[in-house]
C-alpha cells in the first residue's frame, strides 16, 4: 500500500479562507495540484463548465504549457489560482464542495497512486474521480466517471452526501493510508511470514 503524510490535512481545523478564494460563488467544485494535459483531461473540466454554469470550478497549482494556451482559460466558472505553496492546500480545499481527479486513462495514470485523494478525503470531502485500476481502491468513498459527461451528474450526488456519517468515513478512510499504518501493516505481514 502507499503511504500518505496527512498531517496538514485537518478536517478539525479552520483554515483562514485564501484572499483569492474570498467572493467566490458556491458550489465549489475544486482541483490542487499540477495542471499537466499528459494526466488531466481538458473535456472533463469543459463538460463540468458548461453543464452547470452556476458552479465555480477552482484549479490550484501550476499550468503546462497546453493548460495556458487552453480554451479553458474563456470559460467564466473556470478559475486558475496557479501555483501554491503545499502547506496552504488544505485552505483551497476546505472551501471546496467537491473535490474532482479529472485524469484521463493512458499509461501514466491507470497505475497512478493518487495521493490528493487521500488529501481530499482527510478533510472530509466529497470526490469525484475517473474509473482508474488504482481508483477500484477507493469505489466505496469516492464517486468514479467512466467518461467525461458522466462527471456532472456525480457531482451532483457528491453535492449531496454532506452528512456527518459520510464525512467520517471519509476521514476514517484516508488515514487508514498513512505511512504510520502501511508500516505497522507490513511489519505484521513480515511477522506472519516467520
Amino acid at each position: 500500500g502507499q503511504g500518505c503524510n496527512l498531517e496538514n490535512f485537518d478536517a478539525g481545523k479552520n483554515y483562514p479562507v485564501p484572499e483569492d478564494m474570498i467572493g467566490e460563488t458556491q458550489p465549489i467544485i475544486g482541483y490542487t495540484g499540477a495542471l499537466d494535459s499528459n494526466r488531466l483531461n481538458h473535456e472533463i473540466l469543459r463538460t463540468i463548465a458548461h453543464s452547470h454554469p452556476e458552479w465555480t470550478i477552482v484549479l490550484v497549482g501550476p499550468e503546462d504549457e497546453e493548460f495556458k494556451k487552453s480554451t479553458l482559460h474563456q470559460i467564466r466558472n473556470i478559475k486558475f489560482k496557479g501555483a501554491k505553496n503545499m502547506k496552504e492546500l488544505p485552505a483551497y480545499v476546505q472551501c471546496f464542495d467537491v473535490c474532482i481527479n479529472p485524469q484521463k486513462i493512458n499509461t501514466a495514470t491507470q497505475g497512478n497512486y493518487p495521493l490528493k485523494v487521500d488529501e481530499y478525503l482527510a478533510m472530509g470531502k466529497p470526490v469525484v474521480a475517473t474509473h482508474t485500476r488504482t481508483m477500484d481502491l477507493f469505489k466505496e468513498h469516492t464517486f468514479l466517471a467512466e467518461t467525461p459527461e458522466e462527471y456532472p451528474a456525480l457531482i451532483e450526488k457528491a453535492l449531496a452526501a454532506t452528512s456527518l456519517n459520510d464525512k467520517e468515513a471519509r476521514i476514517r478512510f484516508a488515514h487508514s493510508h498513512t505511512w504510520t499504518n502501511s508500516v505497522a501493516i507490513l511489519y505484521e505481514a513480515l511477522k506472519q511470514a516467520e
